[in-house]
């Protein structure tokens, strides 16, 4: 982390840093350069254990991750109308906001695709993703009190907050990257665990974010599971709304564009690095994302062996989105770079200090559409977010990884909550 971005950094930040090396344990703790406060830690956390899965390391939003597609139309074919085309139908085909509802899907099949992720959609991607499926025990249930099952109308739906479908290019040709999780379903189970672990620790309701299951816990291979269900979850969201993106893409541009990389940044997962820890590790990473660099072993046989895989890193919908190649210096942060640009103004600061008028004007002047020319979300303007180029040259300074593409958007979507 630069200077720069440490005279960023929130106060909370050192106390957050401070209770991610609390956990039993813990292994190692790394922060990446768009961190800010979060649950118990901070959003831009990495950290490895030797059993323990923690709560606030994974978050509310189980899975939650981002996908890129790619196409060779050219950017001039982006005119004021075709943008507005696409933008017109992505709306009509994808639920914005956070009550939108998407595809609803029968009780059974609803549990065979949080079970089986892209592999029951018969989406497999052939290594385009960082995983088609995460392993679910079948012995595992929805806890029937919870509220995960409001996920089965959401499946294909964006949801709101920080989530976003964006139209950009690359210089030459045009792209789509999209963010969002596991929606409801990811919400309820991160919900029922947490008071799961409050009872079980004794914590009081102001510490809930410091939840944990050891592998001695009753609860620990239930919450295993749910993380996996609700990482299956994730992906087949991103793969229907893929799918939904595409087809308005190709109505106004002419042709379909294809999958670059899916992968998640909110997970514990269970992982070996030979070269910095003897046995297999869980690492959760929270608003963090995976860099295995060429010849990573769990790279073995995969079309990334030799080139390590992509690193999408979206920016603010007014700045720059990357994507990066991991480097071997990535081992040195457990194999984790940041998620994205990282907030540097709450959402209730944003909408004390922006006006709506000022936030409209701003992405007009920056040539970006919002919501096919609506308003734009004031707590997801650009001035709530830190700078993209800032926290990447920061990644390439300490030698995780490298740039590849410089993405600039041309039309942003969103919920306006």
């Amino acid at each position: 982390m630069t200077p720069a971005l440490l005279a960023e950094a929130e106060d909370s930040l050192g106390p957050q840093i401070a209770n991610a090396r609390r956990f039993p344990g813990v292994r190692d703790v790394v922060i990446t350069p768009d961190a800010h406060h979060g649950y118990g830690v901070p959003v831009g956390c990495v950290m490895a254990t030797s059993g323990t899965l923690a709560m606030g390391p994974v978050g509310y939003d189980i899975g939650c991750g981002i996908a890129a597609l790619r196409s060779g139309v050219p950017r001039e074919r982006a005119t004021p109308e075709a943008v507005r085309a696409f933008s017109r139908e992505v709306m009509q085909r994808v639920g914005l906001g956070v009550g939108a509802r998407g595809q609803s899907f029968p009780p059974q099949r609803f549990q065979e695709l949080f079970r089986g992720g892209a592999e029951a959609l018969g989406a497999a991607r052939g290594q385009v993703a960082e995983r088609d499926r995460i392993p679910v025990d079948d012995s595992w249930e929805v806890p029937k009190q919870s509220r995960a099952w409001r996920g089965a109308q959401q499946l294909g739906s964006l949801g709101g907050g920080n989530h976003f479908i964006e139209l950009q290019h690359d210089g030459a040709a045009l792209w789509v990257m999209y963010h969002t999780g596991s929606r409801g379903f990811g919400h309820g189970l991160a919900t029922w665990y947490f008071e799961c672990a409050r009872e079980e620790l004794g914590l009081r309701r102001g510490e809930m974010d410091l939840g944990y299951f050891t592998p001695q816990s009753k609860h620990w291979r239930d919450y295993r599971n749910a993380v996996a269900a609700g990482g299956n979850y994730a992906i087949v969201n991103r793969l229907l709304i893929g799918r939904e993106v595409a087809t308005a893409f190709a109505h106004a541009f002419g042709e379909a564009p294809q999958l670059v990389y899916e992968i998640s940044h909110n997970l514990v997962q269970e992982e070996h690095h030979p070269d910095l820890f003897r046995e297999p590790v869980w690492v959760h990473r929270k608003g963090a994302t995976r860099a295995l660099p060429a010849g990573h072993p769990m790279l073995r046989g995969t079309r990334w062996a030799q080139t390590g895989h992509p690193v999408l890193i979206p920016g603010s919908m007014g700045d720059t989105s990357y994507v990066l190649r991991p480097l071997p210096g990535a081992a040195r942060a457990l194999y984790s770079v940041n998620h994205g640009c990282g907030r540097r103004k709450s959402r209730t600061a944003a909408r004390h200090e922006i006006s709506q008028a000022e936030a409209n004007r701003r992405m007009r002047e920056l040539g970006v559409m919002v919501n096919a020319d609506g308003d734009v979300p004031v707590d997801e303007s650009p001035a709530c977010y830190k700078s993209a180029a800032a926290v990447v040259e920061a990644v390439e300074a300490a030698g995780l990884a490298r740039v590849e593409t410089r993405l600039t958007p041309l039309a942003s979507l969103k919920g306006v909550d």
